[in-house]
């Protein structure tokens, strides 16, 4: 049984969730969004809650319930609250900004990098030293967040680099005479 997909995804205020075949379809404050379940599991909305039940005993069907159950969630999530991930410059010289929909990287290259934000998603750089990416697909937010950080992973010797907020840097001694 999976504990994960007993229990229903619960709609807040405002958002609302409708299901035709294996597509539920969620619109709340923020935007709307959609997504089509495997034939493994049976989505249904009742009482102002969805719920996701697997088509039979089989592993697949147990692996997809869960999963499935995650998924509805985190477009409830998504269309209420957003999502967002914030990012940290560390170095000397480096900084970022925003020019119309392009991100402007100094990163300590000869050149500058130009990072096109894609749509479905709201890059911003109240600082030069921070970004924050959000929207509503969890997904996108995190792979363009991804995205820019790899421009400049941090370096374990100084630390230099684009890491996530919060993010431990684990630190290495440098060589000794």
């Amino acid at each position: 049984m999976s504990r994960i997909g007993k229990k229903p995804v619960e709609l807040p205020s405002g958002v609302e969730a409708s299901v035709s075949g294996q597509t539920i379809e969620v619109k709340g404050p923020k935007g709307s969004r959609s997504f089509r379940a495997t034939d493994d599991v049976t989505l249904s909305v009742a009482d102002n809650a969805v719920s996701v039940e697997p088509r039979g005993k089989s592993k697949r069907a147990r692996q997809q319930w869960g999963m499935s159950r995650t998924m509805v969630q985190n477009l409830v999530e998504g269309v209420s609250n957003g999502f967002k991930k914030e990012l940290e410059l560390s170095g000397v010289g480096y900084r970022a900004q925003m020019q119309g929909n392009t991100l402007k990287l100094s990163l300590g290259y000869s050149h500058d990098v130009n990072f096109e934000v894609p749509e479905g998603v709201t890059v911003t750089s109240a600082k030069p030293t921070e970004i924050t990416v959000e929207g509503i697909d969890q997904q996108l937010v995190g792979q363009v967040a991804a995205n820019i950080r790899g421009w400049r992973k941090p370096e374990p010797y100084k630390g230099k680099g684009i890491k996530y907020k919060g993010e431990y840097i684990f630190r290495k001694e440098g060589k000794k005479k």
